[in-house]
């Protein structure tokens, strides 16, 4: 067992004389005329000697108390979590981010994420602005001067202040991030000034922070809820009640090239030019726009489309033309999209009063509001009930939580079930398959491999036809976010943390580093102390006195760092218990009685000064609350709170258990405050009483707290068929540490009352402690398996008349209840019968330095009862372990050799870097992977373009955001996954593109017809791997040359204006798409990817 410092002994010294001298007279007299006997008679059987050995030492050394430990702790769910340095089932991970105290999270919490591979940036959407990680400086030193929370982060720098992020987009192009808000606007941010080396040198609260380059009020009343850039370079944003916005490109441009004096106007300009799509919605057809919250778009590289989803519906639009191609639902059917009801959202209502209709018009509307009314009516009705009949507010319709594409240009969309629904480009139902029932958060894909999180915690990997290829626990908290970068697929959980993942997990590379890790685990261990008073207290429905709360916890207060009370019987009666049972139901706890012993108790310990409360529940007569000494207050956090009924029908508090669940450095301990069934007889209920509490408590955030439930804690606490994500391990079997604590109820059995009267006077506790229910059950293994309990050397706490000091205050009217141990105190740690020492394999060992009861307090008919905890606690210092993980990563040849070899790029032809093209004219471009073994993934881009002037001269190459097409060229696919020596065939189009249009609150107010001249751009071929983003690069220029013979055909407003129903259809675009013409066109053949530029050439260290 570890020692501790001389110091912390000689305190628990002190401590125990003050309460020696705080006793009563009588009780110290009674000790000195009759002392303490010899130890007690050994047991017998083998069982026995094994279970009811005294164990000395501990985590406090010479100054813990022998303890009594149960039987059966080493079976099943009573069984020690395993713990490890290194967890066993998973990749070792990069701690980008540690999982920060959730109490330091409140209106900061990080809920997007997105990598910038070229500049090697990490970015993130938090609830106060956006941060920013360079991937080259995950493996530097501390952050100065960091936050709370923030303490082991990596460096990083982050931006003014903002509204909360919803979503967020990159433009590698013009080197910006567009990020979506709740209050509706739309903000970019400058890569370059984001990692500025002021700014890099310095991530704490005083770093200089960037600032927004351009920004507009997207949607004045509602929330950017999702936001898109498609492969023409528009933006698209969607937010609630359906509406969707594009941004045109070149207003966007011109607004980002005028001064920062000139900000507001280009926000303004930007403002007015937006394109409601709702107008190119065909009318008279089959498809009607969906009403309800757009959650989720995509944009469909491969075949420049654009998905937006809702919950239960998906819509398919066409990038260039933004004609409405397909409503559509979960099961691929049109008509099941119909299904939704229809809402009124505020954004129709602002936009409809625009305009003054006509008096039909005013008729008309009339009707459409009774019917939306109508269809809100039904729709509550529904829901009233389902929550009758399922007694949850749980749907029963599953929901689309995440939508993303593969690398092969298949759409897979992730549902709050765990299944997986693969499409194709047109919106076809392709396949669908599960192998969690936990939601799916998020997808994100990288050549021939597809990485998927779910609400569980767990990251999974598979190939791209949906084959599982591995799977691991990457979070204890839901994966809300995925990214990909360098040679790492980044996950964001809802707790805040990120973590970085090998690309080639699971894999040989993650044996070596686990083994590297491990020999090094000394240097990045520690191990802190902590003193803990845990206090229990039956009050039979009474107020305590200063006095009584003072001699029960003031006085021993002063050497601990937490205080954890559990209260009974607060309060009491038929109609105090049915007023509890309906405040539970709605989700309510709490009453002026359990407020008064809150504020009373935290007066006691100087509330607000010494201490601060950290968490509290009550359950009916329950109350279980926390208090942590201001030192310890930053280290304990992501406290949550548990109720559990145990009463008539499990359902009535009067008996039962509350608890509190937090994290002390990084280690999760949990007290639970118990009242159990009374009277001697009734030892199997309370044995029942203990085992229902404990397979069944579930934790939830605290009473009190700052921090939000959101619909991801609620798919993980219960998925979509109401079952637990792991039902053969509850809760409590998870936590590094529990103790239990309360009124118990077990007796003294075989014995008189006048037998016990005399035992007590005589202070022969051994005797009675072998007529103890409570020990005999843990003998057996029926109670509290595998627990420790300290021995007792204390009179029993029950039962007393109150207001009678001394052990003549025992029960002495009719019935003379046999005094008994009611109330105690036993608890668990992660001690095995292997492991003792503290360590990262046994992260908490525990020690009881006094077990105590204040037989001078006479509030009640129980005595109150203390006991101080001497505890270890093995922690990871997440900055070593990552300055640890680097130095691994540039020194192991052979981990070296594996990083070589899996950046390694397949080597891919293409067969010309030169195409002419005249109008309306297709030439195929074919790519060739020339690897044996790899698959290749290609992604095609629009590096720039230009337009031959009237003078004969070029304009200047303009790339449009996310480097997307010019509007006269379509390539299909642009994005693709090539077997190994196979040949894949893209199309390059000529469209023609006469007009230009002109936007004014979403209204088409104008167009011109766009000269004919010649165009020139330069499209990129960027050919990646599976498991690494370095890419190998290929230029084509591609030229349009206007052909004399075919002049442009007349346009006119009014045919601009025409509703885009009479535009072409997709059909005639992919049919006119497959004329091929080829002949002399094609300048140059077989140019070998060695002749291209090759980017992402980074340090092996920093991949």
């Amino acid at each position: 067992a570890r020692g501790y410092p001389t110091a912390s002994r000689s305190r628990g010294t002190r401590w125990r004389r003050r309460r020696t001298r705080a006793t009563p007279r009588s009780a110290r007299t009674a000790s000195m005329t009759n002392p303490s006997p010899p130890p007690r008679r050994t047991a017998t059987t083998p069982r026995a000697r094994a279970v009811a050995t005294s164990e000395h030492g501990g985590a406090g050394g010479r100054g813990a108390l022998p303890e009594f430990v149960g039987a059966g702790g080493g079976e099943g769910i009573f069984r020690v979590p395993l713990r490890a340095a290194m967890h066993p089932g998973r990749p070792p991970a990069l701690e980008v981010r540690p999982h920060p105290p959730r109490e330091t999270q409140v209106c900061s919490f990080l809920r997007t994420l997105a990598c910038e591979p070229q500049l090697r940036q990490l970015w993130t959407g938090a609830e106060s602005g956006v941060r920013v990680w360079g991937l080259d400086e995950l493996f530097a030193g501390s952050v100065a001067g960091a936050r709370r929370g923030d303490e082991e982060t990596a460096p990083f720098t982050e931006s003014v202040p903002a509204p909360p992020a919803l979503c967020v987009a990159l433009d590698s192009a013009n080197k910006l991030v567009w990020t979506g808000h709740k209050d509706g606007r739309i903000r970019s941010w400058r890569m370059d000034l984001a990692t500025t080396p002021a700014a890099a040198a310095d991530g704490g609260e005083n770093a200089p922070m960037f600032k927004e380059a351009l920004s507009w009020q997207a949607h004045s009343r509602t929330p950017v809820l999702s936001m898109v850039v498609t492969s023409y370079g528009e933006i698209w944003s969607g937010t609630e009640g359906g509406v969707i916005k594009a941004w045109p490109w070149d207003v966007i441009a011109k607004s980002l090239s005028l001064t920062p004096e000139e900000k507001y106007m280009a926000s303004c300009l930007v403002e007015n030019a937006y394109i409601d799509l709702r107008n190119y919605v065909t009318v008279g057809t089959m498809f009607s726009l969906p009403t309800t919250d757009v959650k989720h778009m995509l944009a469909d590289h491969c075949r420049a489309k654009v998905w937006s989803l809702t919950s239960m519906t998906f819509a398919l639009w066409d990038a260039r033309t933004r004609e409405l191609l397909k409503v559509f639902g979960m099961d691929g059917q049109v008509e099941s999209a119909r299904l939704e009801p229809l809402v009124m959202p505020e954004q129709f209502i602002e936009e409809e009063i625009k305009v003054k209709p006509t008096k039909k018009e005013k008729n008309q509307g009339s009707v459409t509001f009774l019917k939306k009314s109508w269809n809100a009516l039904i729709g509550a009705g529904g829901a009233v009930r389902r929550v009758a009949t399922k007694g949850t507010f749980v749907e029963d319709n599953r929901r689309t939580e995440t939508v993303a594409q593969a690398m092969d240009g298949a759409i897979w969309s992730g549902c709050t079930d765990g299944s997986i629904i693969m499409w194709d480009g047109n919106g076809n139902w392709l396949k669908e398959f599960s192998y969690h029932n936990s939601s799916v958060q998020c997808i994100k894909a990288l050549g021939g491999k597809v990485w998927v999180g779910y609400a569980s915690g767990t990251v999974q990997v598979m190939d791209v036809e949906g084959n599982p290829l591995g799977g691991w626990t990457g979070h204890s908290c839901p994966v809300i976010q995925m990214a990909i970068g360098g040679s790492y697929i980044f996950t964001l959980a809802h707790h805040g943390g990120i973590r970085g993942w090998p690309l080639t997990s699971p894999g040989p590379l993650d044996d070596i580093l686990r083994t590297e890790l491990a020999k090094r685990e000394l240097s990045y261990t520690r191990v802190e102390n902590i003193k803990m008073l845990v206090g229990t207290w039956n009050v039979a429905q009474e107020k305590a006195s200063p006095e009584s709360l003072w001699s029960w916890l003031g006085t021993a207060s002063s050497d601990v760092g937490l205080v954890v009370v559990g209260l009974q019987e607060v309060e009491m009666g038929a109609g105090v218990l049915a007023m509890a049972a309906a405040k539970e139901s709605v989700g309510l706890e709490g009453s002026a009685n359990g407020q008064w012993w809150i504020d009373n108790i935290g007066k006691a310990l100087d509330e607000g000064i010494s201490f601060h409360r950290v968490g509290s529940r009550q359950l009916a007569g329950l109350l279980i609350a926390a208090w942590a000494r201001t030192d310890l207050k930053p280290h304990i956090g992501d406290v949550d709170a548990a109720a559990v009924p145990c009463g008539f029908g499990r359902a009535i508090g009067n008996k039962g258990g509350v608890g509190l669940k937090m994290r002390v450095y990084d280690r999760r301990i949990c007290f639970v405050n118990n009242h159990f069934a009374a009277h001697l007889e009734n030892v199997t209920r309370r044995n029942a009483d203990f085992d229902h509490i404990y397979r069944t408590m579930n934790f939830n955030k605290s009473h009190g707290s700052a921090a939000s439930d959101t619909s991801v804690q609620l798919h993980k606490a219960v998925n979509a068929n109401g079952n637990q994500p792991d039902e053969d391990r509850p809760e409590l079997a998870e936590a590094d540490m529990v103790v239990f604590l309360g009124d118990f109820n077990y007796r003294l059995y075989g014995i008189t009352y006048d037998e016990a009267r005399d035992m007590v006077s005589q202070r022969s506790f051994d005797w009675l402690r072998e007529r103890d229910q409570l020990r005999a059950e843990m003998k057996a293994g029926n109670v509290f398996q595998g627990m420790r309990e300290g021995f007792i050397r204390f009179p029993p706490t029950y039962k007393f008349q109150r207001h009678q000091p001394g052990l003549a205050g025992y029960d002495s009217g009719e019935k003379k209840r046999i005094p008994a141990w009611c109330d105690r105190i036993v608890y668990r740690d992660s001690r095995s019968e292997t492991i003792r020492e503290c360590s990262l394999v046994c992260p908490v060992v525990a020690a009881i330095t006094s077990y105590e009861a204040c037989m001078d307090v006479t509030d009640s008919d129980h005595k109150p009862v203390n006991c101080t905890f001497s505890v270890d606690l093995a922690r990871v210092n997440e900055l070593i372990r990552r300055q640890e993980y680097g130095k691994i990563i540039e020194s192991n040849e052979k981990l070296h050799c594996l990083l070589q070899e899996s950046h390694h790029v397949p080597d891919t032809i293409i067969s010309t870097n030169n195409i002419i093209l005249e109008n309306e004219e297709t030439v195929v471009l074919r790519i060739t992977n020339n690897c044996g073994s790899k698959k290749s993934a290609f992604e095609i881009l629009c590096e720039g373009q230009s337009t031959s002037k009237q003078d004969g001269t070029k304009t200047d190459f303009i790339a449009r955001a996310s480097f997307g097409l010019p509007h006269w060229l379509e390539v299909q696919p642009s994005i693709g996954l090539i077997e190994p020596g196979e040949t894949m065939e893209v199309n390059v189009h000529h469209e023609n593109y006469y007009t230009q249009e002109e936007f004014v609150d979403g209204v088409v107010q104008g167009g011109w017809c766009e000269l004919t001249r010649d165009k020139e751009a330069v499209l990129l071929v960027n050919v990646t791997g599976s498991t690494s983003t370095e890419t190998v690069t290929h230029r084509i220029n591609v030229r349009h040359c206007c052909a004399a013979s075919s002049p442009p055909p007349p346009v006119s407003l009014l045919a601009i204006a025409a509703p885009p129903g009479d535009a072409p259809s997709s059909e005639g675009l992919t049919e006119r798409s497959s004329r091929k013409s080829q002949s002399n066109h094609l300048q140059r053949s077989d140019a070998h990817f060695g002749a291209s530029e090759v980017h992402d050439l980074h340090r092996l260290r920093n991949m």
